[in-house]
């Protein structure tokens, strides 16, 4: 991989449990070594908010909670900010034309403006992405 990406929180959660864990994730963190990731400004609420989920139903403990978020916390990845207005005026249309929920309509329209692939393994971000002509990770491996 030769530069940035954005990164979903899809992707960076398959990091943190064994069961989830792909070939093709383990690509993109190895990645992170050589290149960064950008992901917008919701991308650590959605992570804690699944991790916190994770725990209630006995995933994860707050040891390896924390472990992970410490090794996140290492890796290169830029958390971007824009006024929540301006975002809804950019994310709404996006969410409504590709059937997304503003979360993932939210990665769509970094990589969009920044014009950068995406990283993620949820289907219907990468059917968007396809969609509107945004090229994914996995395409270029």
């Amino acid at each position: 991989m030769s530069g940035p990406f954005v990164l979903d929180a899809s992707l960076t959660l398959s990091w943190a449990f064994d069961d989830e864990a792909a070939p093709f994730a383990v690509h993109i963190l190895r990645s992170l070594e050589t290149v960064h990731a950008v992901a917008p400004a919701l991308w650590p609420f959605e992570v804690a908010s699944v991790l916190a989920v994770a725990e209630r139903r006995g995933r994860i403990n707050t040891g390896q909670q924390a472990e992970f978020l410490e090794r996140l916390r290492m890796l290169p990845i830029l958390i971007e900010n824009r006024p929540a207005a301006w975002l809804a005026q950019q994310i709404l249309p996006l969410a409504r034309r590709y059937r997304l929920s503003g979360y993932d309509a939210a990665y769509l329209e970094l990589a969009i403006r920044e014009a950068l692939p995406l990283a993620t393994l949820d289907g219907d971000l990468r059917v968007a992405a396809i969609e509107a002509g945004v090229p994914l990770i996995d395409a270029q491996l």
